[in-house]
């Protein structure tokens, strides 16, 4: 017989109350607000009812460079959680929410997998408690009042062709990136360009992670820029009386969600995934409630070192205040043989046959890219852990192949079997990271706040993905001089780019030196506090592929759902 899928399993596990959950946490009952039987949102005042607690030690996970499968972030972020139980530690793991675009997508699911997993497993790629309803509800509305302003005579001058605020929604859907909008007769608005991107990369959603309170949270929606006026000044959320409303329907949704692995370690989940082409970092008030709830506070930053941990040291850490005490970067066999050049993995097919076959000199190979994102964190002052996600077509020799080339490049490792073994099987992985916990900590912004955006742009291009230089498109630039004219130039900056290379260049293996990073246009997320440059053929709206997972994705005959996985 098999090994059961992630569905089987974690309709198996036993869930505790999640009074239980929440009290393992210090948190009171009174704190909790019911979703159901196995949900529950958790009341900001948690954040003040904690504050005379000690403090956690902070570990956020990311990973080398991924293959298009993932290499089990998420599956080790959990597994390392539960470890912490079997080695007398108590940790709290944070995580963010799967997006319905790529569940329905390719993925179908996002709750870690195996023996280390979310639960209910259902949920938590369904919908959850709706937050992400309330994100394209809130950002669609202001949409409509954008467009209600140029219909009703546009008193604030609105200049119709330097709008920058779209639409959004939870779904891949490639045909709706650019659209014509208000066609028909002269009472259906006003005829423009614009377009959707995915709820993700809301700027909504941005301000649900970087917010520290619902107060912050309707002060960054007041300083949202929608567009700007004939004369080039920037048109607020607040001016156009959009602020106040957005806020009410996200009243709940900045409540973080409360749930549980299948070993029962409590799990926050909140805010959006997509390091690529958003901010992709679980929201800091469920990190300003984790900090105060157990030995060790475990999060999770989208895609590799390059993409969301480093979106996560320079603008999450920068909001919220909190330092970070160690980074574990998730590494796989399949992932650095497919570093080598040699191997070509697509989602949806199986491995290269020869893939799978014993070859350390492969591994070997690939190395450049695991060097690099050691390098990527160090660069900020953080101890590395490597957890060598262990798979059971893996070879001891590829494992072994993989330590010495980490710990040559100054990182502790750890090879890891948490998919099958669940915690008992990441053990090893707590205890590496409990001693780098206990380095002297360093850590460091890559950037000063007084730069430019392009001195911003350039250093992690150089330092983080190894470019020679960067080249800004026409409208790049002049979109750079209006952030600059307008005050924005202190903020951090939020790159979109390709997470399948360390390069803006998606065919690029291992750890490319030399190439350019080309930025096609530049937006800027005044309330969320970051700007952000779009590099090479990046899209903020995915489409789904030739088999999307919305194909298998049903009810059996006994009304359970299938093709979760």
């Amino acid at each position: 017989m098999g090994f059961p899928s992630d569905l089987e399993i974690a309709r198996k596990a036993t869930a505790k109350p999640l009074t239980e959950i929440a009290a393992q946490m210090g948190i009171a009952s009174e704190f909790l607000e019911p979703y159901g039987k196995s949900l529950a949102k958790i009341s900001l005042d948690a954040i003040d009812s904690l504050k005379s607690r000690p403090k956690a030690k902070y570990v956020v996970v990311t990973a080398i460079t991924p293959t298009p499968l993932g290499e089990g972030k998420t599956t080790t972020t959990v597994g390392l959680g539960q470890a912490m139980k079997h080695i007398g530690k108590k940790a709290t793991i944070s995580l963010r929410q799967p997006s319905m675009g790529p569940t329905f997508g390719i993925k179908g699911g996002a709750a870690g997998g195996g023996y280390s997993q979310v639960i209910p497993m259902e949920l938590l790629n369904l919908h959850l408690t709706g937050d992400f309803h309330a994100v394209t509800a809130a950002h669609n509305l202001l949409s409509a009042m954008v467009d209600n302003h140029l219909h009703q005579g546009n008193e604030l001058d609105l200049d119709i062709n330097n709008i920058t605020w779209r639409r959004v929604m939870d779904v891949n859907d490639r045909s709706l990136r650019n659209l014509i909008i208000g066609l028909g007769t002269k009472e259906d608005g006003v005829v423009r360009q614009t377009g959707f991107d995915i709820t993700a990369a809301s700027e909504v959603m941005a301000i649900l992670a970087l917010a520290n309170s619902k107060e912050d949270m309707r002060k960054r929606f007041s300083r949202i820029v929608v567009g700007y006026d004939s004369q080039g000044k920037p048109v607020t959320a607040e001016q156009l009386s959009g602020a106040g409303s957005m806020a009410v329907i996200m009243a709940d949704a900045i409540k973080p969600n409360l749930l549980q692995t299948i070993e029962n370690t409590p799990v926050i989940v909140h805010a959006g995934p997509f390091g690529n082409i958003a901010h992709g970092n679980s929201s800091i008030v469920g990190d300003l409630i984790g900090i105060h709830s157990g030995d060790y506070l475990i999060t999770e930053a989208g895609f590799g070192a390059d993409m969301g941990a480093e979106k996560f040291f320079n603008i999450k850490c920068r909001a919220s205040g909190l330092v970070p005490d160690a980074a574990v970067l998730v590494a796989t066999v399949r992932a650095l043989k497919a570093h080598s050049g040699k191997y070509k993995i697509v989602a949806g097919k199986a491995l290269p046959e020869d893939l799978l076959k014993e070859n350390p000199d492969d591994v070997i190979a690939g190395a450049a890219n695991l060097v690099k994102q050691i390098e990527n964190v160090k660069a900020h002052g953080v101890s590395p852990v490597v957890a060598i996600n262990g798979f059971p077509t893996d070879h001891k020799s590829e494992h072994e192949a993989i330590r010495k080339i980490a710990e040559g490049a100054g990182a502790r490792v750890a090879v890891c079997t948490h998919f099958a073994d669940g915690g008992a099987g990441a053990t090893d992985l707590a205890k590496a990271v409990v001693e780098a916990c206990n380095d002297k900590n360093s850590f460091h912004f890559l950037y000063p706040d007084e730069a430019s955006l392009k001195e911003k742009i350039e250093k992690i291009a150089t330092t983080i993905y190894g470019a020679a230089k960067v080249e800004y498109t026409s409208l790049a630039n002049k979109q750079i001089k209006n952030y600059t004219d307008n005050g924005f130039a202190k903020l951090p900056i939020c790159v979109a780019k390709t997470h399948l290379s360390i390069s803006g260049d998606a065919s690029l293996r291992g750890a490319p030196t030399g190439h350019t990073l080309n930025v096609r246009e530049v937006r800027a997320s005044i309330g969320a506090g970051f700007v952000y440059p779009i590099c090479g053929d990046m899209r903020t709206m995915p489409g789904l592929g030739t088999k999307p997972a919305a194909a298998i994705i049903d009810f059996d005959a006994n009304g359970e759902i299938v093709g979760l996985s």
